[in-house]
């Protein structure tokens, strides 16, 4: 019976699969005191360590496991609802305030010099949004020449330069790793314009750039394509953490499992231990954001 009882408790919210039977009996033996599921918001969530609660119970913000805090686009209240309830419309919050959050920081970046704009904003925007307008202006560049992809390609070293100049300022822990993290994607960024300048690419459909995981802003939601693959952004809140180097490999890697995924079918790397396949593919969902 009380199996039965967990298992309808899980297909409420599905998240609760990945608690232990113990763990979920904690929750749900407290569904009164609705700030005593904070301990185990790590369990359910890739980095939602906290929530922030005003004196009425209602939830307001949420906070990952670096200390970085995002506002949820409206309040949340928990208040006389199940705790499967409660915990689905937090989930919804999380991505709707994280699809919100995105959308302004690509709004915004038109308007901020860019050293401005990755210090204003919560660094998971700053990592996509960047993105999402690398995408558009390498393309943009393309259909104008090889002459102009060779322009933007100095254009992103000097933007890298500026960048790294931030590192020397005295900046806010969240700040520092959020501009780690991006100085890491420019890097790889820069590398792939170097190769179509190489390579004097200027068709947006070349292998050479299809290949790449590139963000666009469609339809006010962010989509991230791959060769054939167009997948929509997750929206999952994932805190401010550092990204893994992108190597040549690692993009073998993401093309094979982008397509693994557009078809419904598993992948999976294969080699020998400790040369980063389950690292790599962590980094793919981080990238995806689910």
């Amino acid at each position: 019976g009380l199996s039965e009882y967990l298992e309808r408790k899980r297909t409420g919210f599905a998240r609760f699969y990945f608690l232990a039977d113990d763990d979920l009996l904690e929750i749900l033996s407290q569904t009164k005191e609705v700030r005593n599921v904070r301990p185990h918001l790590r369990k359910v969530f890739e980095n939602m360590a906290d929530l922030e609660f005003k004196e009425d119970d209602t939830i307001v913000a949420m906070y990952s496991g670096e200390g970085e805090k995002v506002d949820f686009y409206k309040k949340v209240d928990p208040r006389d609802k199940a705790v499967e309830n409660w915990m689905g419309i937090v989930e919804g919050m999380m991505t709707l305030s994280i699809r919100h959050a995105l959308k302004t920081s690509v709004e915004d970046y038109m308007n901020q010099d860019r050293n401005d704009w990755i210090i204003s904003h919560t660094g998971q925007c700053v990592l996509n949004g960047s993105q999402v307008h690398w995408t558009a202006e390498v393309e943009e560049a393309m259909q104008k020449g090889v002459k102009s992809v060779s322009d933007y390609y100095d254009s992103l070293v000097e933007q890298l330069n500026r960048t790294v100049t931030l590192v020397r300022q005295k900046l806010s822990r969240m700040a520092t790793i959020t501009i780690n993290a991006l100085i890491v994607i420019d890097v790889h960024a820069r590398d792939v314009i170097g190769n179509l300048v190489v390579e004097k690419v200027t068709d947006i459909s070349a292998f050479e750039w299809i290949s790449q995981l590139r963000y666009y802003w469609d339809n006010d939601d962010c989509y991230v394509r791959c060769v054939q693959t167009n997948f929509p952004y997750g929206y999952e809140y994932l805190g401010n953490t550092l990204r893994l180097v992108i190597t040549p490999l690692t993009d073998k890697c993401y093309m094979t499992l982008m397509g693994a995924l557009s078809l419904n079918l598993g992948g999976a790397p294969a080699g020998p231990a400790g040369t980063g396949k389950t690292e790599s593919t962590k980094d793919l969902a981080k990238a995806l954001a689910k």
